[in-house]
């Protein structure tokens, strides 16, 4: 794979700069996975739960991490330009994973487009892939690819894309402010949005003929499953004999889709698992 050794919009990521998110990541023991999927964090947004991310990213190692599309949102960066230090905190841990020796493929989605032109490249040890094939530990073939190429075989629910990108823009800014009433009276994360997407009847039946389409066509390329992102929806599950995982978001759920030594999956919800440590800590200092 040839390499390269800049990008356009990670320009100023140098080495030294890299170096220096040793200093910032916790020192504590962390939980080993041969691989983490993860998508959809949407740097750039202040929807992107950057505090949350890098939580997870200093608690969690892995021999491979796939970053399954939308990990930079270029479709808000064109309209408003918001990048606060944290969302550079994110870029730097990802960068020492790969130049520590952990495999990193990154496959843009829809929002991350303007790095598909760069697929079969390596930046920085990140290999950049349009899609790839992920044998698990025991023997099962995965697909990955971030699923917004299915878009187009959903043509009755295409309206979605354009009336709900607005309403769904509205959600995640009212979002962002619910959670910081919720910070300041000492309360943990919850994801209005998410609630609000489950709630809607629309919304559950495109996520589940979504579910469908994707599992329907890694059948059809003779895979065993397919781990995807791109409709906020953390899921694991079996659909007509194809194994469908979601690894969720950044924005809403804050999910995570890891892969044991032993082949097993499991979705991490990494919101609930900061809330139960700072209840744990709570009861620790009450006791």
């Amino acid at each position: 794979m040839n390499a390269i050794t800049r990008l356009p919009f990670l320009a100023d990521m140098e080495e030294g700069v890299i170096d220096r998110v040793e200093t910032l990541e916790r020192t504590g023991k962390r939980r080993r996975y041969r691989t983490i999927w993860i998508s959809d964090i949407h740097l750039g947004t202040r929807g992107c739960n950057a505090k949350l991310l890098i939580d997870f990213l200093d608690s969690v190692d892995s021999e491979t991490m796939y970053l399954v599309g939308d990990i930079i949102d270029g479709w808000r960066l064109k309209r408003r330009f918001y990048w606060p230090a944290a969302h550079n905190d994110v870029v730097w841990r990802v960068m020492k994973r790969a130049k520590r020796g952990t495999r990193v493929v990154y496959i843009p989605g829809n929002h991350d487009e303007m790095f598909r032109q760069f697929t079969g490249l390596s930046f920085g040890g990140v290999e950049i892939r349009r899609r790839a094939v992920h044998e698990t530990a025991d023997g099962r073939k995965l697909l990955v690819l971030h699923g917004d190429e299915f878009d187009t075989i959903m043509l009755a629910h295409r309206w979605l894309a354009f009336v709900g990108d607005a309403a769904y823009s509205l959600l995640m800014r009212l979002n962002v402010v619910v959670n910081a009433v919720r910070q300041r009276m000492g309360l943990p994360y919850w994801s209005l949005s998410k609630m609000a997407k489950h709630k809607v009847k629309n919304a559950v039946e495109f996520i589940s003929r979504f579910e469908e389409v994707v599992a329907h066509q890694a059948a059809a390329r003779g895979v065993d499953g397919v781990v995807c992102g791109h409709i906020h929806n953390a899921e694991m599950r079996e659909i007509g004999g194809v194994q469908y995982y979601n690894d969720g978001d950044w924005v809403e759920g804050c999910t995570a889709l890891v892969e044991h030594f032993d082949g097993r999956m499991e979705v991490l919800h990494w919101a609930d698992e900061v809330a139960a440590r700072a209840s744990a800590a709570q009861a620790r200092l009450a006791a």
